[in-house]
């Protein structure tokens, strides 16, 4: 087969799918899918009009997945923005397509990347940054996972634990702003939850109802980003708060604690407080301790690093934070923020307009920027 002939190729096929009305994004993945196939029926029937035949292919599979695409929209709608309380309804083909997705012929990774694409209907960009890698790092990923299942057939599933954290992923995306996203997850972790007995399941259940429950308060009228501590904790859903702390207790008594349940476990202590003043921050730096016994993940090492300026003061949460790698997303904002706790304006306003210039979504850039604005015109006074 003549790779050098398709990598030539794909430029123009792509060119061609965008005039007939596909977005950049849409194109390149379907174009990704005919080589996929091509790498497959070409040595065996090399066409005589090699471009010709990538165009149509990838057409083709543009098509099939834009009908995919609008049928998960469609399903989106028919969910409410508040997850209804009780037992999943009967799971459906969505559920199941995550479970296929996440193919034993894969590695846990590969199955996430490519099951968040496919089904989660997420871009690579967004699936980039929830790895913390470069978009073209993630884009390859995924490429290899479509060549290696494209020859398998989806008779077996994939384990639980590569379902939930998919699951996972997608509701995090939800929750930075897609409403019906977050609700989705919770709709089909519902279902896992109705269809299999698992501590972790209801872990990540009660974390996603937990956060979910603060989504009315998370931004003011104005659609500016409202910090947990500023929020009116009137708003919060004090009914998905009280199942999520239900499905989370039931958990824990199992005593097989997992990451899901460590993290519905600090959700739950910020939910307990009347005022910001009385969270447990004691309590919260113990359980992201069992939290990073667990994954020895770096944003729960920051989160703990931000818990120990709470609980001990910012100077030790200064010193938790400089063990860390200055690259992880939202260290400096951590920083800016345990600065001005320690009384260094000067620093805090210059690292909340750093922390500004490289914020994921455009609410948080905002609210980083009026950070450093209110810092600086204080100084200035």
């Amino acid at each position: 087969m003549n790779e050098p002939l398709l990598r030539e190729l794909v430029p123009a096929v792509i060119g061609v799918l965008v005039r007939r009305g596909a977005d950049f994004a849409a194109a390149e993945d379907a174009v990704q899918d005919a080589l996929v196939e091509a790498v497959r029926v070409w040595p065996d029937d090399t066409p005589q009009d090699p471009k010709g035949w990538l165009v149509t292919v990838a057409w083709r599979k543009f098509l099939d997945a834009a009908r995919a695409d609008t049928s998960r929209r469609h399903r989106e709608v028919r969910v409410e923005t508040e997850p209804a309380p009780g037992p999943g309804e009967a799971a459906d083909d969505t559920l199941q397509l995550y479970f296929l997705c996440a193919h034993p012929c894969l590695t846990p990774a590969s199955a996430v990347a490519l099951t968040l694409r496919a089904v989660g209907g997420l871009t690579t960009r967004q699936i980039a940054q929830a790895y913390l890698v470069p978009e073209a790092t993630m884009a390859q990923r995924i490429s290899r996972a479509k060549r290696t299942v494209s020859d398998v057939r989806f008779n077996r599933h994939g384990d639980v634990a590569t379902v939930l954290r998919v699951l996972y992923l997608v509701f995090n995306e939800g929750y930075s702003g897609d409403v019906d996203l977050a609700a989705e997850a919770i709709r089909l972790t519902r279902q896992l939850a109705a269809r299999i007995d698992h501590e972790e399941v209801a872990g990540l259940l009660a974390l996603m109802l937990l956060h979910h429950a603060r989504r009315a308060a998370r931004t003011g009228p104005d659609g500016r980003l409202v910090p947990l501590a500023e929020q009116d904790r009137g708003l919060w859903d004090t009914r998905l708060i009280a199942e999520g702390v239900d499905v989370l207790q039931a958990a824990l008594v199992r005593d097989r604690l997992g990451e899901f349940q460590a993290q519905a476990a600090v959700a739950a202590l910020h939910a307990d407080a009347q005022t910001a003043a009385e969270t447990d921050w004691v309590q919260i730096v113990e359980w992201y301790d069992e939290l990073v016994r667990l994954t020895d993940n770096p944003v729960a090492r920051l989160n703990r690093a931000v818990a120990v300026g709470e609980a001990d003061g910012p100077r030790a949460g200064l010193a938790a934070l400089a063990e860390l790698d200055p690259s992880l997303p939202r260290y400096t904002a951590a920083a800016a923020y345990l600065h001005e706790r320690d009384g260094d304006p000067v620093t805090a306003a210059r690292l909340y307009a750093q922390a500004a210039r490289s914020a994921p979504n455009i609410p948080e850039r905002d609210h980083l920027t009026r950070q450093a604005a209110r810092l600086n015109e204080q100084l200035r006074t």
